[in-house]
């Protein structure tokens, strides 16, 4: 595709060459340049892509798209130059990958907690009227219900390329809807930007990823960016912050709850051990639900996509059906079958809020103790590890407090800024900086009656360690060390 072609829609200035260049690809790192790639140079949060200019010449780039001017220009090289390559690159992605978004009936999933989930659900209401479905998240890509081995490294929404060529990718196989997480990075640094949503839904929106964005006021207003992005907004007004999120929103509103009256509430609730059963008043019709996968906040992802499915116009017989159809998701929730009489659990819950919904899950339906294994990761929002510290000492009979992901920070000083927040509170818990060794010790104290909750990796097969990542997931760990 021509470079001209690749600009349409964005402003901008060419400041030397022409656009009549041939481009066969698009990036933003240098390392990836070549001949016919149009290099992107952006200044990111701690390194300004215009330094690697002359490395991208260097391997064959001869167009680049920079957001201020540069030295000493080859006369070889074609630069335009934008105000913001964020925005810019949005356009160009799409104008290069014959803007796939259009084909597709997008439907974005954000909040703090239960995305992952969430997009499970709609996909299993969307399968039941034989609808083609892919799914982004942070588990996986799923495209017909077929994983694809495509890594996007650790993010919950792909970079904006990857984004359009996945989208590109689906849309050729003939998907009629694409359900993904939309994760506050994202929309604040404009990986959807230019895509228009059939349906948004908002989960919740608690204490995380305050590295980044600072202020809770700041998070919350990445996460609203959505909801002028949407033909409906589907919300969960039991959430403190739904009043924000629907005060800036441009878009026709399906609000649910279990608390607060809304469109969708869940009424009459009967929690079980794999199970939870409610009633929603679905336009004067009380709809009685069965869904596979226990938990108040699994009421709530279920309630977010019932929303969805109605705002697309589906039947409500289809609707009960695709959750009944709903099975345990990978990561969320998940039981490890044994045979010593007590229940071990896997969850991704990895902030205040998620591990406090866990913990109160598992004691609706654990007859003895909650024992907690969990952590907190490094080089992330420190202000959380006290939080989820007195949270799991409140809340469980033992707490185990271990290592997350610890990154380029010393685990045991990890450990002992969650020790802040345990102590005033109790004196049962343990401290086991090796991740193995504490599931280990959790599940040689649990009796009959007992839960064991792993909590904070959840689906993750990996541990981020100072100088390496090594294989490592919890659900195998609990498996060897059950012996079954």
């Amino acid at each position: 595709m021509k470079l001209c072609d690749i600009l349409k829609g964005t402003e901008g200035k060419l400041i030397n060459g022409n656009t009549d260049e041939e481009i066969t690809a698009l990036t933003i790192d240098s390392r990836k340049a070549g001949k016919g790639v149009l290099f992107v140079a952006m200044v990111g949060m701690s390194v300004d892509g215009h330094k690697f200019i002359p490395s991208a010449y260097e391997k064959g780039a001869r167009a680049v798209i920079t957001e201020h001017e540069i030295d000493d220009i080859p006369e070889d090289m074609t630069v335009y130059m934008v105000e913001s390559a964020r925005e810019a690159l949005a356009v160009m992605a799409a104008n290069f990958y014959g803007r796939p978004s259009q084909a597709l009936n997008m439907i974005g999933v954000t909040g703090t907690n239960g995305k992952t989930s969430t997009t499970y659900f709609i996909e299993s209401i969307l399968n039941c009227i034989k609808r083609k479905t892919a799914v982004i998240g942070t588990v996986e890509i799923r495209i017909n219900g077929k994983k694809r081995d495509i890594d996007f490294a650790t993010s919950t929404t792909p970079d904006t390329i990857e984004l359009n060529q996945m989208l590109r990718l689906m849309a050729d196989e003939g998907c009629d809807d694409v359900i993904m997480e939309v994760s506050s990075h994202s929309l604040e640094l404009k990986k959807v930007e230019g895509i228009r949503f059939k349906a948004g839904v908002f989960t919740n929106l608690t204490q995380d990823h305050l590295d980044f964005h600072k202020t809770m006021e700041n998070y919350c207003n990445a996460k609203a960016k959505l909801f002028g992005m949407c033909e409906y907004g589907i919300i969960n007004v039991d959430d403190e912050w739904s009043d924000k999120i629907m005060e800036n929103a441009d878009c026709k509103l399906i609000t649910f709850s279990i608390d607060k009256p809304s469109d969708l509430r869940a009424e009459n609730i009967e929690y079980l051990m794999d199970r939870v059963r409610f009633t929603v008043d679905i336009k004067g019709e009380k709809v009685p639900f069965e869904l596979m996968v226990p938990g108040r906040f699994s009421v709530y992802n279920a309630l977010g996509a019932i929303g969805t499915a109605l705002s697309m116009g589906l039947d409500i017989r289809d609707i009960k059906k695709g959750i009944a159809d709903i099975k345990a998701v990978p990561g969320r929730i998940e039981n490890i079958p044994n045979s010593r009489g007590f229940n071990v659990i896997v969850d991704y819950a990895h902030t205040p809020d998620g591990l406090e919904n866990i913990i109160n899950a598992v004691r609706e339906f654990t007859s003895g103790r909650v024992i907690t294994v969990f952590g907190c990761g490094g080089d992330r929002d420190r202000k959380k590890r006290p939080i989820m510290g007195e949270i799991t000492a409140r809340l469980s009979d033992i707490a185990i407090v271990t290592s997350d992901n610890p990154r380029s920070e010393e685990p045991e000083a990890i450990l002992k800024e969650i020790e802040v927040g345990i102590k005033p509170v109790t004196d049962k818990y343990e401290m086991i900086a090796d991740r193995y060794s504490a599931i280990k010790r959790a599940i040689s104290i649990a009796e009959k009656g007992d839960s064991v909750i792993i909590a904070g990796k959840g689906h993750e097969n990996y541990q981020i360690l100072k100088d390496k990542t090594i294989h490592f997931d919890d659900k195998e760990a609990a498996k060897e060390i059950l012996g079954e």
